[in-house]
């Protein structure tokens, strides 16, 4: 039935297509004004709507920059019930700067993590602090073109590639696939780990961007850590597992869990979901039911679930993700450092 409307709606994409297309030939002719700044600035973005990955690889960016820069991260701050430019504190919380940031702060502690839905306004305040950051990545912002980043990373999902895919709401594309040009580096996500040379070769060739440095990424997943305080139920001693999701795509945890257990229940709700007490109930009583039964989320929804003082008591777990370049990370890593060296 979606796919059905979602071809009903053809003509809708075309017209979206045509505005998104003429919004940006503005900002190409100059008609519309970006704004550029001294300040190093890193965007990491893409044209689908959805998860391609740009959390893990906002992180991948701080590890190997935080040693000897000064960082900040600037996000919009999806899901939100505060507006305006906020920088991250201690007593900060999902609802305040949105659960990406909060993910931000919480695992880097000498970043400033902030947030603002205009990008530009963003940098501005960024710079005005005394301790103002060398530089600045910006989270989810390729389309965000009254800024003009420094280095514009561009990311696509290997499952999901927008030469394959159509303008909203026909498809999931924010803007045309040309779009691509703007990008300095382009990282093809979600890769399988053993992703041959011949096969990256074809992807290459179907991007089309042979100007365009192309790397490849894949999503490694780290050990499951305890959210709350110490565990009733040890996470490899489980017998079922209470997995609990708001994300684009669940698909790929829910494979790689089943890798290991295969009683799972599964509690999927959208992206960026804003939890009830009433979802909450249900998560506890579905991992109380049976016994040596754990809830294991993302580290995303982690950052929501925080605030439920009721799940304290529970086995409750997150799965840490992290991203590795199948290859050439020497090169990539030569780009960036290129750019943000001292001039």
């Amino acid at each position: 039935m979606v796919k059905v409307l979602r071809y009903i709606l053809f003509p809708f994409a075309l017209v979206y297509g045509g505005i998104v297309f003429l919004r940006n030939k503005l900002f190409d002719f100059n008609i519309l004004k970006s704004s550029r700044f001294d300040v190093k600035t890193i965007l990491v973005g893409n044209l689908s709507a959805g998860g391609t990955g740009k959390t893990p690889h906002i992180e991948y960016l701080v590890k190997i920059l935080n040693r000897n820069k000064k960082l900040a991260t600037l996000s919009r701050g999806y899901g939100r019930k505060t507006h305006g430019f906020i920088l991250a504190n201690e007593n900060s919380t999902a609802k305040d700067i949105g659960d990406e940031p909060l993910q931000f702060f919480k695992k880097f502690s000498q970043v400033k993590v902030a947030v603002s839905a205009k990008r530009v306004d963003g940098v501005i305040e960024l710079m005005s602090l005394s301790d103002s950051p060398e530089v600045i990545l910006l989270d989810d912002a390729f389309q965000h073109r009254q800024l003009k980043a420094g280095l514009s990373i561009l990311l696509m999902d290997f499952n999901a590639p927008f030469y394959r895919d159509f303008m909203l709401p026909t498809g999931n594309l924010r803007e045309f696939s040309f779009g691509k040009k703007r990008a300095d580096i382009i990282i093809v996500t979600k890769c399988p780990a053993d992703l041959s040379g011949e096969e990256q070769e074809l992807v290459r060739s179907k991007i089309s961007a042979c100007s365009i440095p192309v790397f490849f990424s894949n999503i490694v997943y780290g050990k499951p850590e305890l959210l709350f305080g110490s565990a009733t139920v040890e996470f490899d001693k489980a017998k079922r597992i209470v997995l609990v999701t708001g994300i684009a795509n669940s698909n790929p945890l829910l494979d790689y869990i089943t890798t290991f257990r295969k009683e799972i229940t599964h509690l999927n709700y959208p992206d960026h979901h804003s939890f009830s007490k009433k979802e909450v109930d249900r998560m506890k009583h579905e991992c109380l039911k049976q016994p040596d039964s754990v809830i294991l989320t993302t580290e995303k929804d982690a950052m929501r679930l925080r605030e439920f003082d009721s799940l304290e008591e529970l086995p409750l777990f997150y799965l840490p993700i992290e991203v590795k370049l199948l290859d050439n990370e020497n090169k990539f890593l030569q780009l960036i450092y290129n750019y943000v060296k001292n001039d």
